[in-house]
């Protein structure tokens, strides 16, 4: 048995601090306030498991900032107020207010056709401007959606230029601009091009020097090269048996895995921040700091669309209410990542839950954290909606399916599926890159997939009844063509 002094300290210090001092976890250490009814809301987080950190800002004031659980499960490392995450789509309102800043600079029409500016974007036939990307109304799909069809996995190496080129590659929108609402993560990476070329500046550059080095936030910045080091920077995990795909689902065993986060996607997300830095962005809602309060009541006023109908999105934010009390703010999800940030202006309240576990559930818990400080004020919460009936479906023989078999290719992706008949007398999509998918009939030529790059699989004959191709159609992909092959 080894008694050297030195060993047993260094194993000791190992150990989790819950165990040696013999009972429940507790928050990872914090220099400001923390507030036990919070910390009880992520309790479950704490400890040998990676978890999430929070930050509370009432009144001007920080109520609370604490970190739970880990942020490196290979090293042990704690998650701290100073843990620096990927907050995903949360970084929209900085896309948002990059061009706002780069418009009061004299340098942006956001109502203006960006083919003015970027000449590499298709001509869809119609205009597409900056305020349409901004608000998700410019009919451009969601990348995604898209890379996923063309075989693109979420851990896979997605630079910004890749996502450009996709778009330039492609054919169509899903609506005419204006018309109709779809969110696309491709519509703010345009926006920050846009944004690159007007200022003559990169991206990561200019939220630099107009949005992040004004507000001292010194642990933020947008990535673009996946190969930086960051100092202090969560992992990103998914429940074990969940590591691939969107990291949601139901577990298959215990403990997590890793979810590789290679991901530029500039403006749409890939902005890392801390905490402790996110804070000091929280706070200018309240000062104004950062773009004046002009500029700060026009980040929150919705879109319109054309036919009159105002949107619940603004500029990066989605407006609504949570039981009576009007909010504003945004979630995020990327691989492990899940994320939220609300604020309750009428109470000066804001919450931020950055999360490095893809079964977090950030929203609930900043609704939760919400109620501890406002709950008074709320409104009762309303009922569950009873769940849809299930309805019939078609029920195809494998002889009648076979008419659906051959080579599928979408020229816009590069990328083709082959339609077969299994011997379960199944129809079944396989593409050399992605999981199989059956095809499930649910109308006449209309399928759906039991992958979710094919919601939606709608069938295409010519005028003599033969099959020329078919539509895979998402919430926000419509329509995207796959042509049968000879």
């Amino acid at each position: 048995m080894n008694r050297n002094p030195l060993v047993a300290t260094a194993v000791l210090a190992a150990l989790p601090a819950a165990l040696l001092a013999g009972c429940a976890p507790q928050p990872n250490a914090s220099d400001g306030p923390t507030d036990p009814r919070i910390d009880a809301i992520f309790a479950d987080l704490a400890g040998d498991r990676p978890g999430a950190a929070v930050g509370v800002v009432m009144g001007g004031e920080v109520v609370h900032r604490g970190g739970y659980g880990t942020a490196h499960m290979d090293h042990g490392i704690p998650i701290t107020p100073g843990t620096v995450f990927d907050i995903a789509s949360i970084s929209k309102q900085f896309g948002a207010m990059a061009a706002l800043l780069l418009e009061s600079e004299g340098n942006l029409d956001l109502d203006a056709d960006v083919r003015g500016y970027i000449a590499e974007l298709p001509d869809f036939g119609a205009t597409i401007t900056a305020r349409q990307l901004i608000h998700h109304t410019s009919g451009i799909r969601d990348w995604p959606h898209t890379m996923a069809l063309g075989g693109i996995g979420f851990t896979d190496v997605i630079s910004f230029e890749k996502i450009l080129r996709m778009l330039y590659r492609q054919e169509a929108i899903n609506f005419p601009p204006n018309s109709e609402y779809a969110y696309s993560n491709t519509a703010y990476n345009l926006l920050a091009r846009v944004i690159e070329v007007q200022s003559g500046m990169t991206f990561r550059e200019y939220t630099e020097s107009r949005i992040f080095g004004p507000l001292e936030m010194t642990r933020t910045h947008f990535s673009d090269d996946y190969l930086e080091i960051v100092p202090g920077r969560a992992e990103s995990y998914a429940p074990m048996g969940l590591a691939e795909g969107l990291g949601d689902g139901e577990a298959t065993g215990d403990g997590f895995q890793r979810l590789p986060n290679q991901l530029t996607a500039l403006a749409s997300s890939s902005l890392h921040t801390s905490i402790d830095d996110f804070i000091r962005w929280m706070r200018n809602y309240e000062t104004a700091q950062v773009g004046g309060e002009e500029m700060l009541r026009t980040m929150v006023q919705p879109g319109v669309l054309t036919n009159g109908d105002t949107l619940d999105y603004a500029y990066g934010l989605s407006v609504g209410d949570y039981r009576g009390l009007p909010t504003f703010g945004h979630g995020g999800s990327w691989v492990g990542y899940r994320t939220n940030f609300t604020r309750f202006p009428e109470q000066n309240l804001s919450i931020a839950v950055f999360c490095n576990v893809s079964d977090c559930d950030p929203a609930g818990r900043a609704r939760r954290v919400a109620e501890v400080y406002i709950g008074d004020l709320m409104a009762e919460a309303p009922e569950a909606p009873e769940p849809e009936p299930d309805t019939d479906v078609p029920n195809l023989t494998a002889e009648q399916l076979r008419e659906y078999e051959g080579s599928y290719r979408s020229p816009e992706l590069d990328s083709t599926y082959d339609l077969e008949v299994d011997a379960e007398g199944r129809l079944v999509a396989g593409h050399w890159r992605n999981d199989p998918s059956v095809l499930t009939p649910t109308g006449e030529d209309e399928f759906t997939g039991d992958q979710w790059f094919l919601p939606a699989v709608r069938f295409v004959r010519d005028g003599a009844g033969r099959i020329t191709g078919f539509t895979v159609t998402g919430v926000r992909v419509r329509d995207l063509i796959f042509e049968r092959q000879p």
